[in-house]
């Protein structure tokens, strides 16, 4: 409990931390929300700082950062000046979405690259191996850009999937298999272009854990003894590797969130991306800093979830209380 909780106060000094930074940042850059209305000549100065001062932006930078941790105790994370109402109620909604597709994306990569990099590891050196590293290379080298639009590309020419959006038109008459069905069709696409950004990181550190326990004694040992190969990879060889693979798990997680925010833009997924360029775009300051705090917070969920089970997983964090 008491490593947890260490990990559990970093993780809120870093959402702190984060939140100091990207009010700084905001303050920095010219113009604001109301910018755009002063060069609207139908719209007057004076109704221009009558805005000002009831969204408190004549205030001083701490003053407004106060205000806003106030609005987090109650669940607002500030208020939208382009949507005119509290940040929670957008976030929530979006977040959710988001939250949809990156962990049916992060379970599909690993689903994948756990037994296909145990593969590549057992052919250490032949050619499977080395076509193998050949394609994770090419695959690694390409955008993730390009990735989405080919996907879009796909989904255009083919017809099979739609090219936008998370449901169909007419979702809410459906019954409840025909909307997983719609659900799932719909999440196809953008999960495929976040599995195949993540999924060469994630074999080339399986492969490389599973190599390097592969030349431990313990495993010649039991190869002499005539176990299985299957059962001698599955068996002694991937839980030996699991600690690096843990490890990674939450740095996994926080790529696929970054990595997230323009698939969605690119395919029209209701998420925190498109939230995000909208607010950018309209500079609304507590949208922008509430899509970037929540993503810091999946990242820091992700690490903290790696770090417990890391911790459940190897005893001698249990004995010691920190990592090696």
């Amino acid at each position: 409990m008491r490593y947890t909780a260490k990990r559990f106060l970093a993780g809120i000094l870093l959402l702190f931390l984060v939140s100091v930074l990207t009010f700084l940042l905001a303050e920095l850059a010219p113009g604001d929300f109301l910018s755009e209305m002063r060069l609207n000549p139908q719209i007057s100065a004076e109704t221009v700082e009558a805005l000002r001062t009831s969204y408190g932006l004549d205030q001083p930078l701490p003053l407004r950062y106060l205000r806003w941790l106030r609005s987090i105790a109650k669940g607002e994370f500030g208020f939208s000046f382009a949507h005119n109402r509290p940040v929670g109620a957008l976030l929530w909604v979006r977040a959710r979405n988001t939250l949809l597709l990156t962990t049916t994306a992060t379970a599909l990569a690993w689903l994948i690259a756990i037994p296909l990099g145990v593969w590549i590891a057992s052919r250490q050196g032949g050619w499977t191996d080395r076509l193998s590293l050949g394609g994770i290379s090419v695959l690694q080298a390409t955008p993730e850009l390009l990735l989405g639009l080919g996907c879009l590309l796909l989904a255009a020419r083919s017809g099979l999937f739609p090219t936008g959006g998370m449901v169909s038109l007419g979702f809410a008459e459906l019954g409840f298999a025909a909307k997983l069905r719609d659900l799932a069709v719909h999440l196809a696409l953008p999960a495929a272009a976040l599995v195949l950004g993540s999924l060469p990181i994630l074999l080339r550190h399986v492969r490389s854990a599973l190599v390097e326990v592969l030349d431990a004694p313990f495993v010649r040992v039991a190869r002499g003894h005539g176990i299985p190969r299957r059962r001698l990879l599955f068996r002694y060889a991937l839980p030996a590797a699991v600690n690096p693979l843990i490890s990674l798990l939450g740095f996994s997680i926080a790529t696929l969130v970054s990595g997230s925010l323009l698939i969605e833009i690119i395919m029209s997924w209701p998420g925190l991306g498109p939230l995000l360029l909208e607010a950018i775009l309209a500079r609304d300051l507590h949208v922008v800093i509430g899509c970037i705090l929540l993503s810091g917070f999946f990242l820091v969920a992700g690490n903290l979830l790696a770090d417990v089970l890391l911790y459940l997983a190897d005893p001698r964090i249990q004995t010691s209380g920190t990592p090696r």
